[in-house]
């Protein structure tokens, strides 16, 4: 008899506090987050405007401007836990000055997201490589482009 392979548990909640127009559904954070998922993960994920994602990123990053989405986790234990901070404007800007689709990106950077709070990084050239490789493939899978790919 063959084992069933069991998914990650995810427990999500998604907040929506941002003015923005076209942004995603519950079902599609979860399909994308769970996606990434190699461990069981408890998420809450807030959709902001660019003013709290500038506060944000300010108090916890040293940054004076609101970023694409910031990565808070609070329990590495067998359970993650943590939030994920989503700035709806800069990601409609970047969508728009990359000539993406608003909803892959949406995607992409969930799934960013998910694999950060996981303890992937980006800082280092062999990390980013492996990150990038690994968004890549759950992309593809997804049946979205590849978010490398200038397009």
């Amino acid at each position: 008899m063959t084992a069933k392979k069991v998914s990650p548990a995810l427990s999500l909640a998604v907040q929506y506090v941002s003015e923005s127009a076209n942004l995603p559904t519950r079902p599609q954070w979860r399909r994308w987050i769970k996606a990434a998922l190699q461990r069981d993960v408890s998420l809450a994920l807030r959709i902001v405007d660019e003013a709290e994602g500038r506060e944000l990123n300010k108090a916890y990053r040293g940054r004076d401007y609101a970023t694409n989405v910031l990565t808070f986790v609070y329990d590495e234990d067998d359970h993650l836990s943590g939030d994920v901070v989503i700035c709806a404007p800069v990601v409609e800007r970047e969508a728009a000055e990359q000539g993406k689709d608003l909803l892959t990106h949406y995607a992409h950077l969930a799934i960013h997201a998910a694999l950060h709070m996981q303890g992937y990084d980006h800082e280092v050239d062999d990390e980013a490589e492996e990150m990038e490789a690994l968004e890549t493939t759950l992309m593809l899978k997804l049946g979205y482009p590849d978010p490398y790919i200038e397009t």
